[in-house]
């Protein structure tokens, strides 16, 4: 996999998406990862390696059940890709970053898991929208594999307890756009907690829901 004009391009977006989510602050050492969706297998980035160094030649391959083809050992949290994108056939990619105040949110005790963080902005609701919180599990658990893919089925974006969000997208744009979007939200969480907040109603999130050509 990977080979030709198609396979080093995904590879080059692969480690452009890494090095731009990692000079953002998205995340830190050797944590976070990054997928694509390239015919039948999937390219991931490896285990124990800093999305700011990452190069095309490191990026590993794993199928749909989240074997691994070829490359470089995948990270120990790429089952969950795969569980992702198979859950959503129209996603392209997921990112998995432990991004500072998304992991904040995910270590609170009093959050709502059917939806830990409130709309406040539209883009959020365009971008995230509802976001559940799942149940904790040692980074590497592969019991975390089939409630990963439930949850995907109806959820684009997740965000894993004591750890960080998932989020896929139809392109890695998209899903880079979605898990920034997640982690400005969470930081304006922190900001106003203890404050009166408006969140966004009922309304006027679910007309940022509608598809476009609906309005």
């Amino acid at each position: 996999m990977g080979r030709g004009a198609a396979g080093e391009a995904a590879r080059e977006e692969v480690v452009r998406v890494a090095r731009s989510m990692f000079d953002r602050g998205l995340t830190h050492g050797s944590t976070g990862n990054v997928s694509l969706r390239l015919g039948e297998e999937i390219l991931v980035t490896p285990t124990g390696c800093s999305l700011g160094t990452v190069a095309p030649e490191d990026l590993s391959s794993i199928d749909l059940t989240g074997k691994h083809v070829a490359g470089p050992r995948p990270s120990k949290e790429a089952f969950l890709h795969a569980a992702v994108l198979r859950a959503r056939p129209a996603a392209e990619a997921v990112v998995h970053t432990h991004s500072t105040h998304a992991a904040a949110v995910s270590c609170l005790a009093d959050r709502d898991p059917q939806d830990c963080l409130p709309p406040l902005t539209a883009y959020y609701g365009m971008r995230v929208g509802c976001l559940p919180l799942l149940p904790y599990h040692a980074p590497g658990d592969a019991g975390l594999e089939p409630l990963a893919e439930r949850t995907a089925r109806t959820h684009h974006a997740m965000l894993l307890a004591n750890h960080g969000p998932v989020v896929a997208g139809a392109s890695l744009a998209a899903a880079l756009d979605a898990v920034e979007e997640l982690e400005e939200t969470a930081k304006l969480f922190f900001l106003l907690r203890g404050s009166a907040v408006r969140p966004l109603t009922a309304t006027e999130f679910a007309a940022l829901r509608k598809p476009r050509n609906s309005r």
